[in-house]
């Protein structure tokens, strides 16, 4: 999973990617170009099930973080930028809530609306820009071919350039899974799943997660296909230094549960509709991220392909029951270990073993 983090300058954003992947400004290569960094999925579930098996080797599913230089005309005109941002499966906006007397931020005033509205429209304009472009070839070709197909195409080209055309993200557009194919292929920036993140100062830290809903059915409601979380950038920097126990001591201490990590995984994965199976044993204990609502048998191929085309059937038990009786002895006694056929619907914390051909 690739998410873009993004915004304007003096937001935050590369001390968020920073603070996320532990990658520092000096790798940064070129003025355009993202840096990219990995950062494991944290999941307690793989802990506890390591402690029952005890294997070599314990592997979370990870995620990787592109940190873009701000947001602008010049920058999207940038073909190394331009590229780089439309492989990303998600877009991680950054807008800063945070007043400092030493971060001046570039319009005069903090308003983190007025800057998400910013950045959408120069996302916008960037899809006009590839819009019109194909819309000019597909005309001349249509006039050379009589083309169903090219018809198609361009009716819905038409849809695309009058939606941004009304300054509103492709992401509002509903549209057919025969569309949704047609298109994908230009990696439309406004019509990925937006994901808003607030960087709130210090002082109001004890109210992340009143100021997240508040922004989620106040300015940010309604907006389609896209999701809001919030952190606190000075907050998740002075964590990095701490060890794990102090770092669960010092976020408490603000009435927080998670890290900014956590949180924007977790609204990540539920922004692109993401879940995890495991998979436990004396070798290895490991996460798999699938879409949710996925198949056995789709699943078993995120393992391997071979798994999914030779799949016969998988053994499912949930990674508690598997804790608490102690491995798979223990839940084969008490009948909680099922097999599953390859339409089964995999649900998220679910432990499989696939057997195939």
């Amino acid at each position: 999973m690739k998410t873009a983090i993004i915004g304007l300058p003096m937001v935050g954003k590369t001390s968020l990617f920073t603070i996320l992947t532990g990658v520092h400004e000096a790798t940064r290569v070129g003025l355009m170009e993202a840096r990219i960094g990995m950062t494991q999925v944290p999941d307690a579930r793989l802990d506890e099930l390591a402690k029952i098996f005890e294997p070599p080797k314990i592997t979370h599913a990870t995620v990787e973080y592109l940190d873009f230089p701000a947001v602008s005309k010049e920058a999207l005109r940038d073909p190394s930028y331009l590229a780089s941002m439309r492989v990303a499966d998600a877009l991680a906006h950054v807008l800063r809530l945070f007043q400092s007397d030493t971060v001046p931020h570039e319009k005069g005033s903090v308003d983190p609306v007025r800057d998400l509205e910013d950045v959408e429209i120069e996302l916008i304009l960037s899809d006009l820009v590839v819009v019109e472009k194909r819309m000019e070839r597909l005309e001349k070709e249509r006039k050379k071919i009589k083309s169903t197909e090219h018809d198609r195409e361009f009716a819905l080209l038409e849809r695309c350039k009058a939606t941004l055309e009304q300054n509103v993200a492709l992401r509002a557009l509903e549209l057919t899974p025969d569309e949704e194919k047609l298109i994908r292929g230009f990696q439309f920036l406004s019509q990925k799943p937006m994901l808003f993140v607030l960087n709130i100062g210090e002082e109001d830290a004890g109210r992340l997660h009143e100021i997240e809903e508040q922004y989620r059915k106040g300015p940010l409601a309604g907006r389609t296909n896209t999701a809001v979380t919030a952190i606190c950038g000075k907050i998740e920097a002075e964590l990095a230094e701490l060890s794990a126990e102090e770092a669960r001591e010092y976020l408490a201490s603000y009435g927080l549960k998670e890290s900014a990590l956590e949180r924007l995984i977790s609204a990540t994965y539920a922004l692109l509709g993401l879940m995890s199976f495991l998979t436990a044993g004396e070798t290895e204990v490991r996460a798999w991220t699938v879409p949710a609502h996925s198949t056995a048998q789709k699943a078993a191929g995120a393992i391997h392909s071979d798994f999914e085309k030779k799949f016969i059937r998988a053994e499912v038990v949930n990674w508690q029951a598997l804790i608490d009786h102690h491995g798979y002895p223990g839940v084969r006694e008490k009948g909680l270990l099922r097999l599953e056929g390859k339409e089964y619907i995999v649900k998220d914390g679910d432990v499989l073993v696939i057997r195939h051909g």
